[in-house]
């Protein structure tokens, strides 16, 4: 999606800057003062998710939220970065362009999964703190285990999947019932931005590409090495990722905390924006 073609009214857009680092041109947006905490969106999502947690995190922290490689305004890359440590390496080339040393990791779902590995790769973040909105730490399971592997391989590999993905997200009602099938209820302002990036076969193409390449299994292999502090933040109505893999995340993770939101789902961060910046804060240094 390009940057200079964005909808007048894009959330927190005054914020945004485009940075190259690591031969990717990111769309960031970052706000506040203080210490830096780095918020990491999911598969097919954007930072636009944090538009109602980034002011609020910003009074006590320097929050950094990019778009990931392949999503809304941050360019592809090359052909490994979309991979799980193709982005973790992508995003400390980013910090270290920017200056910044992040205290605190955020992520939300896949989000989650590329702060591990940042975690794990980059010796610099060994105290940080990790905490994981609806983590995707685990190999997915069921129909989510076939949408990242062979469906996603043979979408990435047809040029023609991206485009007929988002004429079909583009239909009434079509994202309302995807946002459902999450266990997650949006409000008209969330659907819609929702609707404008799944309805782009550029975005779509970069998600494709990204679950296509997405390999969890080395990861949730080293969870057992991070000696962070882990925090867990979940909804107990997420249809994307099930509950029972936090539980399954702290057994590999005995430091790791988790706190259970009823009548949430996968979006949860969205759905109760306030009440997971009280927890993000709660969990984070001052």
């Amino acid at each position: 999606m390009s940057w200079a073609q964005r909808p007048p009214d894009w959330p927190l857009a005054q914020h945004s800057r485009i940075i190259e680092a690591g031969g990717i041109a990111w769309h960031v947006q970052c706000l506040g003062d203080g210490p830096c905490m780095l918020l990491l969106h999911g598969t097919g999502s954007g930072n636009f998710s944090w538009r109602d947690l980034l002011p609020s995190l910003a009074q006590r922290y320097t929050v950094v939220a990019p778009d990931l490689p392949g999503h809304v305004y941050t360019s592809r890359g090359g052909r490994d970065s979309l991979s799980l440590r193709g982005m973790a390496e992508g995003l400390c080339q980013l910090m270290q362009q920017m200056e910044l040393q992040p205290r605190v990791l955020v992520g939300h779902s896949a989000g989650a999964a590329v702060a591990a590995q940042m975690v794990l790769q980059d010796a610099t973040l060994a105290r940080a703190v990790l905490i994981g909105l609806n983590p995707a730490w685990l190999p997915p399971t069921g129909a989510a285990a076939w949408l990242f592997g062979p469906a996603a391989k043979l979408a990435a590999l047809n040029p023609l999947s991206a485009w007929v993905c988002a004429r079909l997200a583009a239909r009434p009602g079509a994202v309302s019932q995807l946002i459902a099938s999450t266990g997650s209820t949006l409000d008209a302002r969330g659907l819609d931005l929702y609707a404008r990036v799944l309805s782009d076969p550029g975005h779509l193409h970069g998600v494709l590409t990204m679950m296509a390449q997405w390999r969890l299994s080395p990861l949730s292999d080293a969870l057992q090495r991070l000696r962070n502090p882990v925090f867990i933040d979940v909804g107990a109505r997420d249809q994307a990722v099930p509950p029972s893999l936090a539980d399954e995340a702290c057994r590999r993770m005995p430091q790791a905390v988790v706190r259970r939101r009823e009548g949430l789902g996968h979006l949860a961060h969205e759905e109760d924006p306030q009440g997971t910046v009280q927890q993000i804060l709660q969990w984070s240094p001052v």
